[in-house]
């Protein structure tokens, strides 16, 4: 079985530590490392054992995580922390854009690089806003929070809502 989905990663603390996928879900519940919390309506088949495969696992045990400072720049990242939107046109982004142009020194850091249009693309080019006079929608910030941290650029699977704090969980 092609085994795809993805399973949310609990510490003992019932804290989020990260997606798995869910073949390694059922790997730790089986070495008594995890226990399901959630379970999806999918199983893996053995010749002595059925194993169901859960959408949320909680460690039995808690582990120190130290977790990095910010969360890693991505294309994928900046659309959707975006929303798939210009930040200049407001209109739909197909690339990404540096604020200040590196090729006048502006750093490729969340803080410079914006989701934008073909269109604005092309006419900012390597200018600045002010030479262009133009103004963005909203000031480009690094994300943060749980849910970035946890997920990433990823939408999350709506069972994993009460663990992240997003909203009431998705009966499945």
């Amino acid at each position: 079985m092609g085994l795809t989905t993805v399973t949310l990663l609990l510490n003992a603390t019932y804290e989020p530590l990260c997606v798995v996928s869910s073949r390694r879900a059922v790997v730790l519940i089986l070495a008594a490392k995890a226990v399901a919390v959630h379970d999806t309506d999918q199983a893996l088949h053995s010749a002595t054992t059925v194993v169901a495969i859960p959408s949320v696992a909680r460690l039995t045990r808690f582990v120190r995580v130290p977790y990095p400072a910010q969360v890693p720049l991505s294309r994928k990242g900046v659309f959707a922390r975006d929303g798939g939107r210009c930040a200049y046109c407001g209109g739909s982004a197909t690339s990404i854009d540096h604020v200040v142009p590196r090729s006048r020194g502006g750093p490729h850091t969340w803080d410079n690089v914006v989701a934008a249009c073909r269109r604005c693309n092309h006419i900012k080019a390597d200018r600045t806003l002010n030479e262009l006079g133009w103004r963005l929608h909203s000031t480009p910030r690094t994300p943060a929070g749980t849910t970035w941290r946890v997920l990433g650029h990823r939408d999350p699977d709506p069972r994993w809502n009460p663990w992240l704090g997003l909203a009431e969980p998705v009966s499945a």
